[in-house]
């Protein structure tokens, strides 16, 4: 026998159940990825135009803490000399290939020093050394690097395991600024190197609360219209049966009225 499930009727309420779950799914799924996806207004310390820089002496101190969420990717301009001799390797490998960021202290007038990224050499690619003289450098101000995984051992003379002012301090005989400055393609001190890409904004993860309501109620309504869909096929089939056992008794019946 024919299910009754399969009718014309039927067949239009598994359509239009389908098109709830599709619609259901597709709605807590877009609701869900826009509760943690960042707008304009939660992006952090946005790039800023080098036209803008500011002395870094106005933004910290020698020595004192660098707040990455306040300060960084600040255009800042420093006045000093480079310091040739203390030039270090920092080694980094940008898809497989070998080779390493080169800092250097620029010392400033009062004695203190910044961290200079000029830039990224390969591997056994000979480094010119940086600008003589007195130099205006004008780059965006980085935080110090974390702390990647441990290895084994001492790094090899004239490099260090990252940019971090905890370990040049220990390198320099400076006074340090925190962070590090990440110049410009245009700056000489960049002459033969790959310039490091201006840094990429950092985002703070912030819930969007209300389409996270979204998100369950999406999935709330989706879930109900299951469940009603699936109890509106199980009480049909159930009156179907109970119509079946009902004609199957009046037909065992029939005999029994004719006989009498």
């Amino acid at each position: 026998m024919r299910s009754p499930l399969l009718s014309p009727r039927w067949l239009g309420i598994h359509l239009i159940a389908v098109l709830v779950a599709v619609v259901c799914v597709a709605g807590t799924s877009w609701q869900f990825v826009r509760s943690f996806e960042p707008d304009r207004e939660v992006i952090t310390n946005p790039v800023e135009d080098l036209a803008g820089a500011v002395p870094l002496s106005d933004l910290l101190e020698p020595g004192e803490y660098m707040h990455p969420d306040t300060f960084a990717n600040n255009a800042v301009e420093v006045t000093g000399r480079y310091d040739a001799d203390a030039q270090l390797l920092v080694p980094r490998h940008p898809d497989g290939v070998r080779g390493h960021d080169v800092i250097v202290p620029l010392v400033t007038g009062e004695g203190a020093a910044v961290t200079v990224n000029r830039g990224w050499a390969q591997e056994g690619r000979e480094i010119p050394p940086p600008p003589e003289g007195e130099v205006d450098v004008t780059g965006w101000l980085l935080p110090p690097q974390d702390s990647g995984p441990l290895v084994p051992g001492e790094p090899p003379e004239g490099q260090v395991e990252r940019i971090a002012t905890s370990v040049l301090v220990n390198e320099w005989d400076h006074p340090l600024y925190e962070g590090y400055v990440v110049l410009p393609e245009q700056d000489p001190a960049t002459a033969s190197l790959t310039p490091v890409p201006p840094p990429e904004p950092p985002v703070d993860l912030k819930i969007n609360w209300r389409s996270l309501s979204y998100t369950v109620q999406w999935a709330m309504f989706g879930v109900s219209g299951v469940v009603f869909w699936i109890l509106l096929m199980r009480r049909e089939v159930k009156e179907a049966r109970s119509r079946r056992e009902g004609d199957a008794r009046e037909t065992e019946d029939q005999p029994a009225v004719a006989g009498s």
